[in-house]
């Protein structure tokens, strides 16, 4: 269906977003005039914007590292910085490697590895059911609902050859400092990390050794001042683990690895 909507109805929109507290109401505008069929659903569009909704739960959709993503409200939204997650596993993925998205909310980070190596073997797996069906909405099977390792099938162990964990990783305290798109939509589970935002992730890497393949790595988005506690719980988990930085994107990704002999 065409698009119709007439400039003085983007004007206004552009109006309210801006009165909204939108830093970038025109392009956020045109995005949602493009996701309407007709002047009445951008208002309804419009009004979900600016209550605080993520523009990107109010479209259905996120465009994430050459993939267009299908969103559900209430799930978590991919952030451009965890593209460095997903040019790491790209990187490190052989032919047929199975690839799981550990957390993956929409599923967002395995797809956008497929697209790069479309001949690996990708399992998603969440606890949250929401994010479950939203994941199952854009992978063409294996999504799994559960406790982190618990819903992957057995089959699976000792074979994974990249485990993406982007695990929630921000601070009990901190949770309250976020911007309300993150605090008020999306779901505390995929944010809160407890007490130094390591909580889920020391779960993870604890028992990853188990699930990864020979020199299979796990792969984890951290903050600066997680760095050092992070690498240590990889290591104290019998893995190799260092540590990767992309200036452009402020991101920080520590790196697991399943060695053969004892860990340096």
């Amino acid at each position: 269906m065409t698009t119709r909507i007439s400039a003085p109805a983007l004007t206004a929109a552009i109006d309210r977003l801006r009165a909204a507290g939108c830093v970038f109401a025109e392009e956020e505008a045109a995005v949602l005039s493009a996701a309407a069929p007709d002047e009445a659903t951008l208002d309804q569009l419009v009004g979900r914007r600016a209550l605080g909704e993520p523009l990107e739960q109010v479209v259905g959709y996120a465009d994430f590292g050459g993939v267009r993503v299908r969103l559900r409200p209430g799930v978590f939204v991919p952030r451009v910085r965890s593209e460095l997650l997903v040019r790491l596993a790209a990187e490190a993925a052989g032919p047929g490697a199975v690839v799981v998205d550990l957390c993956c909310g929409s599923g967002a980070l395995g797809l956008a590895v497929r697209r790069q190596r479309p001949d690996v073997e990708l399992h998603a797996a969440d606890i949250d059911p929401v994010a479950v069906a939203c994941a199952r909405d854009n992978m063409d099977g294996n999504v799994y609902q559960g406790d982190l390792f618990d819903a992957l099938p057995d089959r699976l162990r000792g074979r994974i050859a990249i485990l993406l964990a982007n695990v929630p990783y921000v601070a009990t305290r901190h949770i309250a400092l976020l911007p309300a798109e993150a605090r008020d939509h999306e779901p505390h589970t995929a944010l809160d990390g407890g007490a130094d935002g390591l909580d889920v992730f020391r779960s993870v890497v604890g028992c990853a050794r188990d699930w990864l393949s020979p020199g299979g790595i796990v792969l984890s988005e951290i903050t600066e001042s997680q760095a050092n506690p992070a690498i240590a719980a990889m290591r104290a988990a019998d893995l190799g683990a260092d540590l990767h930085f992309d200036e452009d994107l402020e991101a920080r990704v520590v790196r697991g690895r399943k060695t053969v002999g004892p860990v340096r």
